[in-house]
């Protein structure tokens, strides 16, 4: 028993790891970016059950840390990335179902989202949370002197570092639509707009699921501007509060967490206004936040939101209440689904 606090040893032992295992979360970030930018995971894929001397030499430098190398394998092993047994007197090493998503040269990956957010222009930010905190204000905007987007519009390097993680996300995400929610475009004809589609993956997975349909993919200059071409879909750099055109759907992922309510109401009010009544729908990919349950990206969702906090001024991860209060009391719509998908995001449908 502590005599000063009267709870027992055990207790405040437990509540000590837990603020040191936060504290050292940086360190488990960090080690991710490393074994990106080393391949270790790509290294390992090619070899079967390699040995550490397999994966130094697959790194190839002539000055290679051997030493610092197997810390590093091992912490990555105690942190469940990667997978190691015993062979023929040797330690081998093996994927597993997280290290598979490390891969380098594949297109399901989250490679570019940790080599993005782990930059220093993501990382910076953090240090004037508090600050912000205290005096308001946007903690980017304290770090860098500019918003979030204002900043990638001026930084092409990491403009296209930023592009390629969200690229990276959508593909993971519209694979989870395509296979969990194919009925949202089935018996619809004509186009599909797509409001903030980034550089154009999400509306073209959907063209290429549905190919008698047309995309329009909208987004602003910045990021149009770096998009890719795909058949059968058209990039239109606008303002994100310009009128859209009319359409059955209209698709958004991950764009009103970027925005305050006001903003999102503008924005909504505009999808409402281009749908025709009975057959309209909004479909929206954002996250929904879960507190309790044991989804195992609940936790993720709710530090998403402080992520949110950080980069934007008014950005916010929503609850189902909130979503609720926005679709229904502020935007007008009649009614809403939430879906939920083998992913970070739910899929929200929005009825005129």
């Amino acid at each position: 028993m502590n005599a000063q606090s009267g709870i027992d040893d055990n207790t405040m032992l437990i509540g000590q790891a837990q603020i040191w295992r936060y504290l050292c979360g940086a360190i488990d970030a960090m080690a991710m970016r490393c074994c990106v930018e080393l391949h270790i995971a790509d290294i390992i894929s090619n070899h079967s059950r390699p040995t550490l001397s397999d994966i130094a030499t697959g790194i190839n430098s002539p000055s290679i840390n051997l030493d610092g190398l197997e810390r590093l394998m091992r912490f990555l092993v105690h942190r469940k990335v990667f997978d190691e047994e015993d062979g023929d007197g040797e330690t081998v090493y093996s994927l597993n179902h997280s290290s598979k998503w490390l891969l380098c040269n594949t297109n399901m990956t989250l490679a570019p989202f940790v080599m993005m957010f782990t930059n220093p222009f993501m990382a910076w930010p953090a240090n004037a949370l508090s600050r912000s905190v205290k005096e308001g204000g946007t903690a980017f905007k304290l770090a860098h002197s500019q918003e979030f987007f204002d900043f990638l519009s001026h930084n092409s390097d990491i403009n296209s570092l930023f592009n390629e993680a969200m690229a990276s996300v959508t593909t993971i995400t519209m694979d989870a639509i395509i296979s969990n929610y194919r009925n949202a475009f089935l018996g619809l004809k004509g186009s599909v707009v797509d409001v903030g589609g980034g550089t154009g993956v999400a509306i073209s997975e959907i063209v290429k699921a549905y190919p008698h349909l047309k995309g329009i993919n909208f987004d602003l200059p910045h990021v149009i501007s770096t998009a890719t071409s795909y058949d059968g879909v058209t990039h239109v750099a606008v303002d994100m509060f310009e009128a859209i055109p009319p359409a059955e759907r209209i698709f958004m992922k991950t764009i009103l967490h970027s925005w305050s309510d006001d903003d999102c109401v503008k924005i909504l009010k505009n999808c409402r206004k281009a749908m025709p009544k009975g057959t309209g729908k909004v479909i929206m990919v954002e996250i929904v936040q879960h507190p309790t349950g044991d989804d195992p990206l609940n936790d993720t969702r709710v530090t998403f939101d402080l992520v949110m906090l950080t980069c934007f001024s008014t950005g916010r991860e929503r609850t189902e209440v909130e979503w609720e209060k926005l679709l229904i009391s502020e935007c007008g719509f009649c009614r809403y689904n939430i879906i939920k998908i083998p992913t970070l995001f739910s899929v929200i449908e929005a009825f005129p």
